[in-house]
């Protein structure tokens, strides 16, 4: 069985000057980070797409809103992504103006368990 290959994102040209592709690993992990950074209301015509934590970088941290994120991504990622992959954990950390996200999760078509960390910055 040939490597699935998808178009990397965020959308670049590689060095051949061809459009950037990426694995199928690499595609799961390029769609979770879709689902952590957009803010609803940012895709047209989704409009509840996306969980919307660069909003978040700058609020007090805290126990419970750490605890409050976490329910809230393992939800979002469930909703959008549960008939490509099966979460096992989301543990997010606030750190100053850094926001990072680590997800286990099982892909389903290929049966991997993978461990991703996602950061996001305050602009």
């Amino acid at each position: 069985m040939t490597e699935r290959i998808d178009i990397d994102f965020p959308f670049r040209v590689d060095r051949r000057g061809r459009t950037a592709d990426v694995g199928y690993d690499g595609h799961i992990a390029d769609l979770i980070e879709l689902v952590l950074f957009t803010g609803p209301g940012e895709r047209v015509m989704r409009p509840d797409f996306g969980c919307g934590l660069l909003d978040l970088v700058f609020e007090p941290n805290s126990p419970e809103l750490a605890a409050t994120l976490q329910l809230a991504v393992h939800a979002q990622l469930e909703r959008w992504l549960g008939d490509v992959i099966q979460i096992d954990a989301v543990v997010v950390e606030s750190d100053d103006s850094v926001l990072r996200v680590r997800v286990a999760y099982l892909v389903r078509a290929t049966g991997d368990r993978r461990t991703e960390t996602f950061e996001g910055r305050a602009p």
